[in-house]
């Protein structure tokens, strides 16, 4: 009996569980996600062009329309909240690597006629030196093999350590990247998606988008997991 307990044990262990109620995963549970917490991602009407949340869903908000991004549409699976927040915080500060996968085959569902190239917002050598890894080049990766199209990662390149973004204002986001990004490389294609875990105000998109345009980039999409307002609005 004793014996027969212990496998139990062992084998509830080793069996896959839901990340977010940590009951065990059945065989046709998709994304690593049982079917009761899958309904935490339903998606939410939102503008197509920012990505923000809107009444009913539409091509263009009102803000959209006075003041066009640089990109055509913005892809996210939800707002900074939980439980995407819990798992974008597992991923770049709990080392929770196989949050990515996951969260990019999520991603994967919303994107319609997806960009043939991808890539990621860098980060500054300092910043990849002392964490180990960037969290946008692990979402792109597994978001391109999920969609089947192609990866250039040394696209971009940010050439001047900034402040943290966290806790500034739309005005101060852009002020601390100004200068901080380069073009390291042609781009392999005229539509390019870039692949961020976060977008807040767009200050930093905006920096990335200006630099493909002004070489001859005809069309860019944003693929994020959380698409949140800006602080204090």
């Amino acid at each position: 009996m004793l014996a027969n307990q212990l496998q139990k044990t062992m084998l509830s262990w080793l069996a896959p569980a839901c990340p977010l109620c940590r009951l065990p995963l059945a065989k046709q549970d998709t994304h690593g996600l049982c079917a009761a917490c899958l309904e935490w991602y339903t998606p939410q009407p939102r503008c197509e062009r920012c990505g923000l949340p809107s009444p009913m869903p539409v091509t263009q908000c009102g803000e959209c329309l006075r003041s066009p991004p640089p990109w055509q549409r913005l892809i996210c699976l939800g707002d900074y909240r939980f439980p995407l927040s819990q798992a974008v915080h597992k991923l770049k500060y709990q080392r929770q690597f196989w949050q990515a996968p996951s969260l990019a085959g999520l991603l994967a569902t919303r994107i319609t006629d997806p960009a043939p190239l991808l890539t990621s917002v860098p980060l500054h050598w300092r910043r990849y030196w002392l964490r180990g890894f960037n969290q946008s080049d692990l979402l792109a990766r597994a978001l391109s093999q999920a969609l089947q199209c192609h990866y250039q990662p040394q696209l971009l390149q940010r050439v001047r350590a900034t402040a943290m973004q966290q806790g500034l204002n739309k005005r101060e986001r852009t002020r601390n990247l100004t200068q901080a990004f380069r073009l390291s490389e042609p781009p392999a294609s005229r539509h390019i998606a870039i692949v961020d875990d976060v977008v807040t105000t767009g200050s930093t998109m905006r920096q990335l988008c200006n630099l493909l345009l002004d070489v001859g980039v005809k069309r860019l999409d944003i693929y994020c997991i959380c698409r949140t307002p800006e602080p204090g609005s």
